[in-house]
Order: structure tokens, then C-alpha cells, then sequence
């Protein structure tokens, strides 16, 4: 941890950095402690055929996700950091990056809705990936790349946990039967498109930036410059979200609901990197354009470090699958426990790209 220390004692004096982890820690640990509190609620409500179904369209659903942020979580991130002190810059990234968002949110609208009624084991669910595809849009428009850039997540994480909560707390309420399981999407939905909305309200606000659609060179200027890590991030999609494809395919719902039980632990596993990633990012993209051999041996450093730790958490968790399954899940859900071990390996690749794929 010497590494990840180092920075923060160097910035001690300014608060800003270590403000950041903390809100991005509190934002982390709502994410990890939300889905241990409903996945076992819908597996046991909704039977593990609608927990495959649901899975299922989350992962098709994920490719648009990752379509539409089109690696500016990274790029958009860096720019606007080192454009700290000039919000005429600042205003031009932002409007490029959202006009370009909104552009690729429309190709995937169409894209999705045009496979939906093409092919029958999407059609006959349609609903679900119609409103499920409301989670693209809520996250298309909520520019979380800008206010990492400027280091400033309170206002964005408080907002994450009320959201958050409230959407959390109507599926309990309104999920009672297995016949509700199209309302998982909608809630699912309404948190990310409320978030994003008062954050796009915060920043004309607040930042005095107004959104205005730009030309369309602007729009391929930042395609251009996020395409590879786009790439990156697509790669590592295929890897983690077309098993899930693939299985709904080849062998039904059901046991899709087995695999993305265990599927669903390990991606919070792997989440637990992205306080620390999402923090130190904009600090070490400054660094580099003064000191690239330096900034380098920082990223080895900390890299070398969260091998290690990761290293023990699989481990651990390798040798208590059992355990770990049967109490959050219940004994029903036996059958991932193996599929748990296996996929352990992911958050340690996951992190690896995250410090070297940006």
C-alpha cells in the first residue's frame, strides 16, 4: 500500500484528492452492499428462470452501455483535468463529449431495438430490454468523467446514494410475484435517468456550462481520441458479458441465473479497484505530462501492490465459496459455487486493465 500512500501524503495539503477516495469509497460501498441486499431478494421472489431472464438482458444490454461511454469515463476524465483552469476548454470538452454520447446513443437505440424483433429470444421479452435500454440512456447523460476531472464527487455521490436508495427501497415494495419481474428494469432505469438529469442541472448551475450539440468534426475529434481505450474496455465486455450471452442461448434462462449469481459476486470484487482507480487517475494523467518514466514507475508500484491484495481476496474467497454462496444466496443456488471459483481470476485481469488500458 507504500505507493498509494505515497501520493496521498505528498497531497496531504490538499484535501481535494483524499475527498475524492472518500466519496468515491462511500459510492463503492453502497454498489457493493445494495446487490448483496437484492439479488437474494430477486432470486427468492422472482425464481432463479426471471433472475436469468434479467441477467441475461443485462448483459446484452451492457454492450450498449459501453457503446455509448465510449471509453470518455477515461479520456473525458483526463481532458478535463488538465483543462482545470480554462472553462472555455472545459465547456467545448463537455459539449463534444455529450453531443458525441448523444449521437451513439441514438445507433444503439436503433441497433438494440433492431435485433430485439429480428431474433425470437429477444422478442419475446421485448418489454425488458425496452426498458432496460433506459439504463443506457441515464448513463449516457450522466457526465461522471467531468466531475472526476474537476475532483469533485461529493455532489455526484450524494446523489448516487439517494437515488440509489429510493429505487433500491421501491423494488421491495413493488416486486412481490414473479409476474413483476419487468419492474426490475424500470426502477433499475428511473435511478440512473433521475442521477443524471440533477447532474446535468448541477453543472449548468453550478459550472455555468450549457449544453449545446456541436459539429460533427468535434463529435469525431473525440471519437478519434477515445477509440482505444474503447477498444479496451469492448474487450474486456466480451470477455466478462458473452458468456451470459452465449449460455441464454445455448442452455436457457435458468442457468443463466446460476452463472450471473456468481458472476454478480465477482464483478463486485473486481469494483472494489475503483475508488482508488477513478481518484488517482486525474492526478496521475497531470503527472505523466511532466514526468512520464516517473509517473510509470508509480502505476508499477501501485499495479504490484493491488496484485497482491487481490491475490489473498481470491484466495480466500476460492477456499469459502461454499460458505460465501450458501449465505447470500441460500442453498438453492448450489450450482454456483463452482462456477464462483472459477470465474475468481476475473477481478485480478480486470484491475490489470484498468491500470495499463488506460
Amino acid at each position: 500500500m507504500k505507493p498509494l500512500f505515497d501520493i496521498f501524503q505528498r497531497y496531504k495539503k490538499h484535501k481535494i484528492l483524499a475527498s475524492n477516495f472518500v466519496y468515491l469509497s462511500l459510492l463503492q460501498g453502497l454498489n457493493l452492499v445494495l446487490p448483496l441486499i437484492t439479488l437474494p431478494y430477486l432470486i427468492r421472489t422472482l425464481g432463479v428462470d426471471y433472475f436469468g431472464l434479467l441477467s441475461f438482458s443485462f448483459a446484452f444490454i451492457t454492450y450498449f452501455q459501453i457503446i455509448t461511454d465510449y471509453g470518455f469515463n477515461s479520456t473525458g476524465t483526463r481532458d478535463i483535468s488538465l483543462a482545470t483552469d480554462d472553462s472555455e476548454k472545459q465547456n467545448l470538452i463537455f459539449n463534444q463529449i455529450m453531443s458525441a454520447k448523444l449521437l451513439l446513443l441514438v445507433v444503439s437505440f436503433v441497433a438494440m431495438m433492431s435485433i430485439v424483433f429480428l431474433f425470437e429470444i429477444f422478442r419475446t421479452y421485448w418489454i425488458v430490454y425496452l426498458f432496460s435500454f433506459g439504463s443506457v440512456f441515464g448513463q449516457a447523460i450522466f457526465p461522471v468523467w467531468y466531475f472526476q476531472g474537476i475532483q469533485k464527487m461529493k455532489y455526484i455521490t450524494y446523489l448516487n446514494l439517494f437515488t440509489k436508495v429510493i429505487f433500491t427501497i421501491a423494488l421491495f415494495i413493488f416486486v412481490k410475484q414473479k409476474s413483476d419481474y419487468y419492474l426490475v428494469p424500470v426502477f433499475n432505469a428511473l435511478g440512473f435517468i433521475t442521477a443524471g438529469i440533477f447532474a446535468l442541472f448541477y453543472i449548468r448551475k453550478d459550472f455555468n456550462i450549457k449544453f449545446k450539440i456541436q459539429p460533427f468534426s468535434g463529435i469525431v475529434e473525440q471519437l478519434q481520441k477515445s477509440k482505444y481505450v474503447f477498444l479496451s474496455e469492448l474487450k474486456i465486455s466480451f470477455f466478462t458479458n458473452t458468456n451470459t450471452l452465449i449460455l441464454g442461448f445455448l442452455a436457457g434462462n435458468q442457468a443463466v441465473g446460476y452463472f450471473s449469481a456468481a458472476e454478480k459476486l465477482v464483478r463486485a470484487m473486481g469494483n472494489l479497484q475503483t475508488p482508488i482507480s477513478n481518484t488517482i487517475f486525474p492526478y496521475l494523467s497531470k503527472e505523466m505530462m511532466l514526468n512520464k518514466l516517473q509517473t510509470i514507475q508509480k502505476i508499477n508500484k501501485i499495479t504490484v501492490t493491488g496484485t497482491i491484495l487481490f491475490s489473498i481476496l481470491i484466495l480466500f474467497c476460492f477456499c469459502f465459496a461454499e460458505p460465501i454462496i450458501e449465505i447470500i444466496y441460500g442453498k438453492a443456488m448450489f450450482a454456483s459455487i463452482l462456477i464462483f471459483r472459477i470465474l475468481l481470476l476475473v477481478p485480478l485481469l480486470s484491475f490489470l486493465d484498468t491500470m495499463y488500458g488506460k
